[in-house]
This record gives C-alpha cells, structure tokens and sequence, in this order.
C-alpha cells in the first residue's frame, strides 16, 4: 500500500519544482500537472478497497492521536480524494495547448489540487484550515491569471468573499481550541456532548458560513458568476467541479463528524432548496454561456446541500453521486464551452448558432454532458437524480412529497435552459453568411472531453461502479461513532 501522505507530497512537491523543470526545458512544465494527477488517481483507486475495509490513519509527528498532525484516509476521503485527481488530470490535458507560457499556471493549479485533497484527507481541523486557504489563495490568483480588468474584479471579489469565509473557519476553529484545548476532529467529537449546545452555536455558524461562501450557498454565491465568466475555462472547469465541492465537503465534515447536530438540518434543507431555484432561475436568464453554467452550478450546490441534509444513507449517496455527475458534467460542459469560445471569439450565446454543424464533436460533448446534469438515462445523472427524488419520498408526509417537487421544478427549468442552448447549436442557423473565426481547436483538447463522455455514459448504464465507494462515505458521514474509533485507532 502506497501511504497516503503522497498524495499531498507528490503534488506539492512537483508544484515547488516546476521553475527548475523550466530551466531545462520549458516545453516539459506543461506535462507535470497530468503525471501528478494521474498518479494521485492511481493511488487513490488503489487505496479504495484498502479504506472501504478500514480507514487507513496516518500519524505525522512522532506522537499517537489525538496529539499528533494526522491524516485519516476513509471512504469520504478518498472518495474526493479520487474525484479530484481525475478531474484535474483531465483538465491538465486539455490546458496542455490551452494555456501559453504557463509556469506561474500550473504551480497555482497544482497547488490548488493539493489544497483540495488536503482538505479531504486530514484528520487535524486547523490543518483542513490551512489546505483550504492554499485552495483558496490558488482560486483567487488563477481567475485573474488573464490579466484582463473583468477578470482583476472578479477575483478581487472573490478575495474579499473568500478572506471573510476564511475568517470566520479559523474563529470557529479558535473557539473549539478554547474549549476542547485539541484540533483533532475525533477527539473534538468524542468530547461535543460534553459542552452546552448554546456554546456550540457560534463556531456551527461560523463554520456554515466560511465554508458555505466557497460552496457558493445563497446568500453568499455573489462571487461566484463573475470569477466563472472571467478565469481562463481551465479553471472554470476546476473551480466548478472540485472546488466548490469543497466547500460542501467541509459543512457536511463539520455538521455530521464534529458537531452530529441534526437540529440545524432542516434550515439546510430549506437553504438548500432555496439555492437550487435562485440558481437555476438565474442560468435561465443569461446569455453569457459561462455565467449560464455558474448559475447552473450555483442550483446543483443547493441539490446537493439539499440531499445530504435529507440525512438518510440513501439521500446523503445520493448527494455523494451527484457530486460526482455534477463534477463530470459540468467540467466537460466548461471545456466545450471553453471550446466554441475560443472558435467564436465570444461568450454570447447567440454566436453559436449553427456552430454544432461547425464542431460536431465538441457540440455533441456539450449536450451529452447537459442531458447528464438535467437528469436523463442513460447518462450518470439519472441515477443520481433518482437516488435523490427516492430518498426524499421515502422520509414520507405532504411535506416532503412537496419538497420533492420543487426539485423537480429545478430540473425542469434546468432542462428549459440546456434546451434552448442545444437549439441554438442544431437548430438555427447563423444570420450572417460568415462563418465563425477559424481558429483549430487543438486535438488535446478533444480528448479530455471524450474520456469525460465515456465515463458519463458508463456510470451512467453501470452505476455499480461507483456505489461501492458511495455506501462506505455515506455510512461514514452518518456513523460518528466509528469514525471516532477508527481515527483515534481504537
């Protein structure tokens, strides 16, 4: 068994060593980003069965838990752990010929990664802290990586959003310290009971909040739409399919492993749904197709936000499932986009009529991964949809037959917007006799979507792939007990 702790180290160290691979040869900083990725993928794969038997905890430090920095490999962990690898491996592939002279691009892409699965795999609460702010001050440098004003603004804003977020995780962590005098997560959560709920609401807020703003959770979503339409599609890709995730991964860690509280769950709930229709009413009014799949992203955060809350293990594997369509589908909606962007010259959706004639393949990927996000087989997205709306007409009751209706009404309006801009790629026809700019997309571009393509397909008509791995991290988020036992190695 490969140790985990690679999967941080690898990373990071080939992030801080890409200004010496330049000075050999510029030409070979590109392909770093890729073998890291794919070798945290590997690991990741390899270490699923191992953790799915028992977590995998790691002491760094010389000293036993809960004294000790530790990383705790479980099934939720490695879950992430896997996603983020693949998704940041295939995005790397297509930022191969996307991006030009890139040095400082790929050491904050990798860097952003490594923050990401961090926060995943740590077992120490102020260390999930410092992950996440190396996630954090990587997304705020890399929207404004093109240099332009719109996108100087937008991660402007999203700094300033994202350092109160911040603020607000590292008090909540200080008022725990003050009380329980440790940072381990288990330890913190074997001792919980033992203080007043009163004293517990402050750090519970002040940790929904920091973390709900990088989850782009209404209220706290105004970042998000222009960090999306102004960063280089790359990281649009990333920024919605891993790292808004992490956000999610950080209240449910907080909610279920920490603080096991399940009075707050149905403001969740409520917020959750809430989120969902503000986002997707909003995707349905733009005409910019990257603030289109922001406000798309922003609705699918308050499905999921929506799901976990539910608090069953079917409801919170459903939640786990659609993360994984959302960050499959949504990356390869970003890097089509990104695509007839760069063919147009253009965001508009109105330029992109007739362009499915023009680029049949990157047209096709685009659509394949909307039927994926609006829900319809034989893609990956029915079965998680599914999962959902079940799990929610299980609970029973007027109320949530009622909730799952507004999640169908979600739906419906999401399918009413990927709708009409597969028409305008089909089925109308451009109003000028010029054709579009003809700019060759290159052919490393195409592959990443492809692949994305087939895995949306094949989990979607073999869902068994993955649910596996998504009973172990429901049934991990929902058993505190043992999750205290294994991480403290009793």
């Amino acid at each position: 068994m490969v140790n985990p702790v690679f999967l941080i180290i690898v990373p990071l160290g080939f992030a801080f060593s890409i200004p010496l691979f330049s000075l050999i040869s510029r030409k070979i900083v590109k392909f770093i980003p890729p073998l890291s990725m794919l070798f945290n993928f590997i690991v990741s794969i390899g270490l699923m069965p191992v953790v799915l038997n028992k977590p995998v905890v790691i002491s760094l430090g010389g000293f036993p838990p809960p004294f000790c920095i530790s990383l705790f490999v479980g099934p939720v962990g490695i879950l992430f752990s896997a996603l983020i690898a693949l998704v940041g491996f295939l995005v790397s592939i297509y930022g191969i010929n996307y991006i030009k002279d890139g040095d400082r691009y790929h050491i904050l892409y990798l860097l952003l990664l490594t923050g990401a699965t961090g926060v995943v795999l740590t077992g120490d609460i102020f260390n999930l802290f410092v992950f996440y702010e190396i996630l954090c001050i990587s997304s705020y440098a890399l929207v404004s990586y093109l240099g332009e004003k719109p996108a100087v603004e937008s991660s402007v804003k999203y700094l300033i959003q994202g350092s109160i977020g911040s603020s607000f995780v590292l008090i909540g962590i200080a008022l725990l310290y003050g009380k329980f005098g440790t940072l381990n997560m288990a330890d913190i959560a074997k001792n919980i009971n033992s203080v007043s709920q009163m004293y517990l609401f402050l750090p519970l807020i002040l940790f929904i909040t920091g973390f709900g703003i990088e989850a782009a959770i209404f209220p706290l979503n105004a970042w998000l739409p222009d960090a999306h339409s102004s960063a280089p599609s790359t990281i649009s890709a990333i920024l919605s399919g891993i790292a808004i995730k992490i956000g999610l991964y950080g209240i449910a860690r907080i909610i279920f492993t920490i603080f096991g509280i399940s009075s707050i769950l149905y403001f969740l709930l409520l917020l959750g749904l809430l989120t969902l229709l503000i986002g997707e009413l909003s995707a349905f009014s733009q005409k910019n197709i990257k603030r289109m799949l922001a406000y798309s992203s922003i609705g699918q955060m308050g499905l999921i936000l929506f799901a976990i809350s539910l608090a069953t293990l079917h409801s919170i594997e459903g939640g786990l499932f659609q993360i994984i369509t959302h960050a499959f589908s949504k990356s390869l909606l970003f890097l089509a986009a990104g695509c007839m962007i760069y063919k147009t010259g253009t965001m508009e959706i109105s330029s992109f009529e007739g362009i499915g004639r023009e680029m049949p393949l990157t047209s096709l990927g685009f659509t394949i991964g909307a039927f994926s996000l609006i829900g319809l087989p034989p893609f990956m997205g029915f079965g998680s949809k599914f999962l959902i709306i079940s799990s929610i007409l299980e609970k029973g009751g007027a109320l949530f037959v009622l909730f799952a209706g507004i999640v169908l009404l979600g739906t419906v309006i999401e399918g009413a917007y990927f709708f009409k801009i597969i028409q305008v790629l089909y089925f109308k026809k451009r109003k000028s006799e010029e054709s579009v700019k003809l700019q060759k997309v290159p052919v490393s571009a195409l592959i990443p979507m492809f692949i994305l393509v087939i895995l949306i397909i094949t989990i979607g008509i073999y869902p068994g792939i993955v649910s596996g791995i998504l009973k172990g991290a429901s049934s991990e988020l929902l058993n505190k007990v043992q999750y205290i036992n294994n991480a403290l190695g009793r």
